[in-house]
Parts: structure tokens; C-alpha cells; sequence
């Protein structure tokens, strides 16, 4: 089963290409099949990241950045594969 881990945080106000690096410097405790990042309008950044695993696996998530990066907490998400259409 393939199984996506998606990490979504909005960067303090101008700080959007200092979290893009941050979140893309984090290291994982193992290796995703596949890893991508996203950026969006009011410095957002989305990490997507996709692992061989049951959907109720310990799978390695990117932490929180510091406080003074971000304007809320990260929001995380957890999806299984519908499979292609």
C-alpha cells in the first residue's frame, strides 16, 4: 500500500523561502519512494511525501520549524492510495 504524508505551514510574514529550505533540509529517518515541495501565495509550503507502508505505520514526519518561522502550527495529513485513474 502506498501511503502520502502531507506537511503544510505558513512561513512569518516574508520568511516563505527561509521555511522552503528549512522544510527541505530536514532529514527523515528513512526514505520516502518519492518527496516533493510546494510553495503558494501568503508564503505556504506543502511537503508531500510517499511511503510503501500500511496506512497505520510509524512513518517519519518533518517536525515543527521554530516558533519564530511560522504563524500557526503545521498541519499534517495522512492519505492512502485510490489507485490511478
Amino acid at each position: 500500500m502506498t501511503v502520502a504524508l502531507m506537511w503544510e505551514a505558513r512561513a512569518a510574514d516574508g520568511r516563505g523561502e527561509e521555511l522552503l529550505a528549512w522544510a527541505r533540509a530536514q532529514v527523515l529517518d528513512g526514505e520516502p519512494l518519492r518527496r516533493e515541495s510546494f510553495r503558494a501565495p501568503q508564503d505556504r509550503v506543502l511537503v508531500l511525501t510517499w511511503w510503501d507502508a500500511a496506512y497505520e505505520a510509524d512513518l517519519p514526519e518533518l517536525p515543527e520549524p521554530a516558533p519564530e518561522l511560522v504563524t500557526r502550527a503545521v498541519h499534517r495529513w495522512r492519505f492512502e492510495s485510490a489507485g490511478l485513474d
